[in-house]
């Protein structure tokens, strides 16, 4: 599976983004979970948000409840991330990931065999 990220740049606090990731070429089983990451310099990469294809199930960390929403349109193999009230330690760059996850293991990226590029997202003060 090919992962295509878009959508990253520049904000003000308090300002808005609106991430997009596509996916293309072999699928997974119907029910794939598609997620995802931020990694800040010299931070390891961290779970942002999860969506299961099928069920619509989704997770999120707690530094964005409220703040950011996941969604899919899965006609188009595309899930987004809305990204709202944004802040200054929301400065990372986003990757998406995809893959046949199971629901409690859905925030370690090393399950997950697919991922974009990575989109630079900034947010200053």
């Amino acid at each position: 599976v090919q992962l295509q990220a878009s959508g990253g740049g520049v904000v003000q606090a308090g300002g808005s983004l609106r991430l997009s990731c596509t996916a293309s070429g072999r699928t997974f089983r119907t029910d794939y979970a598609m997620t995802w990451f931020r990694q800040a310099p010299g931070r390891e990469r961290e779970f942002v948000a999860a969506s299961r294809r099928s069920s619509g199930n989704t997770l999120y960390a707690d530094s964005v409840k409220g703040r950011f929403t996941i969604s899919r349109d899965t006609a188009k193999n595309t899930v987004y991330l809305q990204m709202n009230s944004l802040k200054p330690e929301d400065t990372a760059v986003y990757y998406c990931a995809a893959d046949n996850v199971i629901w409690g293991l859905l925030r370690r990226p090393d399950e997950y065999s697919s991922w974009g590029q990575g989109t630079q997202v900034t947010v200053s003060s």
